[in-house]
């Protein structure tokens, strides 16, 4: 025996209800809406409408049996009447004459329409309309099943809508998460992690991929840690003391996490708790800093604050004890002697004078980036020759000339490009065995002059190479321990080539020495 009509309605609306609410992509839950009203209704054309939560107004969200053109003027008609029925002015000649407006902007052969609320715990939702071509009555048992339906089909939308927002909120904060700058853990209560971001994946050397339901203490793995870490802070009741205190207090880590590769980098982390609604701990947000930079600078500076100390304290003290010395009233000093020790004194303070300047220049050049230069015709062979003759005189190792001798003028300021070749020659003395001869010298080309000086010193380690310009560096060996210096001269060495358009570079092998040169267009630098 065949079912009946209404049984068969009423199992498809059981079906389709079911297909409904299954579904929580809401473009596809509007889809299936529409087809279910349609077949139950004979409906010609179908059309939804959902509420803007920005504006409150009704706006077409899915349509069947129309054109894309049609769906401006159905808003705009959409708008007329839900202003009306929300100021009170609802009547059912309003809304039939409205939906008649409607139906002849779609096709003047609808004929019949039928028009849905979707509302949702009292919230409205939307409006579903179905147009029909033919005119047929509604029975009170027709509109009850539409309704049941009408509801059904407004949990699903509702359902649809949250997980939309829920899923755009997720974007939103993996977009947020994923483009700090900072690495970000997100761990669980017993501090497994749940997710990582891209910054903290280059930090550790950790996929992202791989970090999920790990143990935190299995990838943060301390060489050496600075105070507690978050285990010792969970134990002693931190979670619970900020459930109680509305001011969340975070906690802060430093130390040297050991990547995965096996490598040490300088971190700091700060945790904060983010707890449920019930007052539990829910999660545990940690910020991670690589902090290498900042200690890096930390070292720097106590280097540099040491260096000065005593590339100030030495010659202030060679000056004071000549000066006390010559002072003494119980000795009677010959000219030679005093003009000995007024020597030494006097080339004490042009040292203390050159390192004032120095250091001077470095503060200017790190605060405006960039260096005043006086340009003239400068003769750079004429400038390392008098350079030469005036070192020569204080070292023992012989200073050799290799210009040739139609070494063209190049447009500089002199003053710099004497600064720069007298610390190169310097440096090579410094950094030189007694005896052994230093070279300074130039080639030029159509375009550029270069000039180098070459020792056969020690020699720099691959690994300092790309330091050696940097403000304050100096290499770490017995040899530089003894010579003196801040470690300013190839910085600002460096500044005052690239000043003028140039560039300075430095080839060394350990136990064979090293040669610098700079590089300079002969056009002035623009």
């Amino acid at each position: 025996m065949r079912p009946d009509l209404r049984t068969q309605q009423r199992d498809f609306l059981l079906e389709i209800t079911r297909a409904i609410t299954a579904q929580l992509d809401l473009g596809e839950v509007l889809r299936r809406v529409l087809y279910a009203s349609l077949v139950m209704l004979a409906g010609r054309v179908g059309v939804i409408a959902l509420s803007d939560k920005q504006d409150g107004k009704y706006y077409v969200r899915a349509y069947s049996g129309i054109s894309a053109d049609t769906v401006p003027d159905l808003n705009s008609k959409l708008h007329e009447l839900i202003q009306t029925l929300d100021e009170g002015g609802f009547s059912r000649e309003f809304l039939d004459s409205k939906l008649r407006e409607m139906a002849d902007a779609i096709d003047a052969r609808l004929v019949q329409s039928i028009a849905m609320p979707l509302v949702f715990a009292n919230n409205p939702l939307g409006l579903l309309i179905v147009f029909r071509s033919y005119q047929t009555a509604i029975t009170p048992e027709d509109v009850n099943t539409l309704q049941s339906f009408a509801d059904q089909a407004a949990i699903a939308v509702n359902n649809a809508q949250l997980y939309g927002e829920i899923y755009n909120e997720r974007q939103r904060l993996e977009a947020i998460i994923n483009s700090s700058g900072d690495g970000v853990l997100i761990l669980n209560p017993d501090l497994t992690i749940q997710q990582a971001n891209s910054a903290f994946e280059q930090m550790s050397g950790w996929r992202k991929e791989d970090l999920a339901g790990l143990p935190k203490n299995e990838v943060i793995v301390w060489a050496n840690l600075d105070g507690a870490d978050i285990e010792s802070a969970l134990g002693a009741g931190w979670a619970q003391a900020n459930s109680q205190d509305p001011q969340i207090k975070t906690l802060n880590v430093e130390g040297d996490l050991i990547r995965r590769d096996g490598s040490a980098v300088s971190i700091g982390i700060t945790y904060a708790p983010l707890m449920a609604k019930e007052g539990g701990l829910e999660s545990i947000i940690a910020s991670v800093r690589d902090i290498s930079s900042f200690r890096k600078a930390q070292e720097m500076q106590s280097i540099f604050i040491s260096t000065i100390h005593h590339e100030l304290r030495t010659p202030i003290a060679i000056i004071k004890g000549y000066a006390s010395t010559l002072g003494r009233d119980d000795v009677d000093w010959d000219r030679e002697v005093i003009r000995e020790k007024m020597a030494i004194i006097e080339d004490e303070a042009d040292r203390l004078t050159n390192l004032v300047e120095d250091l001077l220049a470095a503060s200017k050049l790190q605060t405006t980036r960039k260096l005043r230069l006086n340009l003239a015709d400068v003769d750079l062979r004429l400038v390392a020759t008098r350079a030469a003759a005036r070192l020569e005189d204080s070292t023992t190792q012989p200073i050799e000339l290799s210009f040739p001798d139609n070494f063209p003028l190049v447009p500089g300021d002199e003053t710099r490009l004497r600064q720069v070749i007298d610390n190169l020659l310097t440096n090579a003395i410094k950094y030189s065995p007694a005896g052994k001869s230093i070279t300074v010298g130039g080639r030029f080309s159509e375009k550029s002059v270069t000039v180098f000086v070459r020792d056969q010193g020690a020699g720099i380690p691959k690994r300092e190479i790309d330091k050696i310009f940097d403000r304050f560096y100096r290499i770490d060996d017995n040899l530089t321990r003894r010579a003196q210096g801040a470690g300013l001269g190839l910085f600002l060495a460096k500044a005052i080539i690239e000043a003028h358009g140039g560039d300075i570079t430095v080839k060394s092998q350990v136990g064979s020495g090293s040669t610098f040169y700079f590089t300079l267009p002969r056009d002035a630098p623009g």
